[in-house]
C-alpha cells in the first residue's frame, strides 16, 4: 500500500512537471500597439505608409476638381503630429498630380471641401511562434524571453476614407489603406531580418 502511494506522488509530480513544460513551450502570439515614434525605424514605417496610402488616391474622385480651390479638413482620434504631416503629404499629392489649391483647414472661399476620416495612423509590433518568457525572474524585465522560433513583427499603418463635398454633394470615396514592414525571424542565439525597408 505504501508503494502505490508513493508511485502515486511521483506521477503528480510528473504530471506537474510536463504541464510546466508544456506551458512554457505552447505557441505564443502578442501583439503591442505602440502610440509614440520613438526611433528611425517606426518613423520610417509610418511615414512610408502614408506614402503609400496617397499614392492610392483615385483619379477619379479628383479629376473633376482639377486646378480648383479646396479645403482640407481631416479628423483623428487624437490630434498629433503624424496627422499634421499626413495632411500636408495628401496636400503635396493633390497639388502635383491634380493642380488643386489645397488649403489645410476651413476655409470660407473654397467651394470644395475634402473630409478626411484617418482610422490608423501609427505601428504596431506582433510576434508569433516559440520562445521561453523570463520575465517571470525577479531582476529581469517582464518582456525578456529566449526565442525558440518566432516571426518578429514591426509594420507601420495609414488608413482612411474621405468625403468630396463639392456643389452641393457629398460623395464618399473608398477606404485607403498603406502598410508597411520589417521582420525579422527569431532564432535562440540569432535574429534573421526577413523583410527591410531599404
Amino acid at each position: 500500500m505504501p508503494k502505490t502511494s508513493n508511485s502515486i506522488g511521483w506521477n503528480t509530480l510528473r504530471h506537474l512537471g510536463l504541464l510546466a513544460c508544456i506551458a512554457l513551450l505552447a505557441g505564443c502570439s502578442a501583439r503591442q500597439v505602440q502610440d509614440n515614434l520613438a526611433g528611425a525605424t517606426a518613423q520610417r514605417l509610418v511615414t512610408y505608409a502614408i506614402d503609400e496610402l496617397v499614392s492610392q488616391l483615385p483619379d477619379e474622385d479628383f479629376a473633376a476638381l482639377r486646378n480648383q480651390r479646396v479645403s482640407l479638413q481631416s479628423h483623428f482620434i487624437s490630434h498629433s503630429e503624424i496627422r499634421d504631416y499626413a495632411d500636408q503629404r495628401i496636400a503635396v499629392e493633390l497639388r502635383q498630380r491634380f493642380g488643386i489649391d489645397v488649403v489645410v483647414g476651413p476655409d470660407l472661399i473654397a467651394t470644395n471641401r475634402l473630409n478626411v476620416f484617418y482610422t490608423a495612423l501609427g505601428t504596431d509590433q506582433g510576434l508569433l511562434g516559440f520562445y521561453l518568457p523570463l520575465g517571470f525572474v525577479p531582476g529581469v524585465d517582464e518582456t525578456t524571453r529566449i526565442n525558440l522560433i518566432t516571426l518578429e513583427q514591426f509594420h507601420g499603418v495609414a488608413e482612411m476614407y474621405y468625403y468630396i463635398e463639392s456643389d452641393g454633394l457629398s460623395d464618399r470615396g473608398p477606404r485607403l489603406m498603406g502598410r508597411t514592414r520589417t521582420d525579422a525571424l527569431g532564432l535562440p542565439i540569432i535574429t534573421i531580418p526577413i523583410s527591410s525597408l531599404d
